[in-house]
C-alpha cells in the first residue's frame, strides 16, 4: 500500500500521472462545455472558432496552454456525452451570480461570431442558454449587439432575436 502511494506522488512529482485540476463540478468544465457546444452547433468547428475558443477559455479562466487545452479536452467530452443543456448551465447557476452568467452568455456569441456569421442554431442555443441561465432577453440582445456589431442588427442574416 505504501509503495503504491509513493509510486503515485513520485509520478506527479515527476510529471508523470496527475490529476485532473478541472473536477465533474467545476463551473469552468460546464462554462467549457457550452462554448464547445456553440462552437460546433452549426456542423463544424472552423479554425477560426477553434482559434477563438481556446483564446477565450485561456484568457477568460486565466490559464495557460497546458490548462487549457486539458479543460477543452474534457469539456468536450462532457459536451459529447451530455443530452441537453441544464446539467450545464444548472452548474453555472450554482457557482456563479448574474453578472457572472451573463458573461457566459457574452463568451458564446464570442464563439458564435468566430466564423464572422450567425445562424439560426446558433441563435436558438444562445436563447435557450440565456434562459436557462436567468439572462433576460433584453441583456442577451445587448450582448449579442456588442460582439455581433452591425451583424446583430434586428434582420442581419434572417435570424430572429
Amino acid at each position: 500500500m505504501f509503495a503504491l502511494f509513493k509510486s503515485f506522488v513520485t509520478d506527479f512529482v515527476d510529471g508523470g500521472k496527475h490529476p485532473s485540476q478541472f473536477a465533474e463540478d467545476d463551473y469552468r468544465l460546464a462554462a467549457a462545455a457550452l462554448l464547445v457546444h456553440a462552437a460546433a452547433i452549426d456542423g463544424e468547428m472552423l479554425p477560426s472558432e477553434r482559434d477563438k475558443l481556446r483564446s477565450v477559455i485561456k484568457q477568460r479562466f486565466e490559464l495557460d496552454d497546458k490548462a487549457t487545452d486539458e479543460l477543452i479536452e474534457k469539456a468536450t467530452a462532457a459536451e459529447h456525452e451530455s443530452v441537453d443543456l441544464y446539467h450545464f448551465t444548472q452548474a453555472l447557476n450554482r457557482a456563479l451570480d448574474e453578472p457572472g452568467r451573463a458573461r457566459i452568455i457574452e463568451m458564446m456569441w464570442e464563439i458564435v461570431y468566430a466564423d464572422g456569421r450567425r445562424d439560426e442554431l446558433e441563435d436558438n442555443l444562445l436563447w435557450r442558454a440565456a434562459d436557462l441561465l436567468g439572462v433576460s432577453p433584453r441583456e442577451r440582445i445587448e450582448l449579442r449587439r456588442r460582439i455581433g456589431g452591425a451583424d446583430a442588427e434586428p434582420g442581419a442574416q434572417g435570424s430572429n432575436s
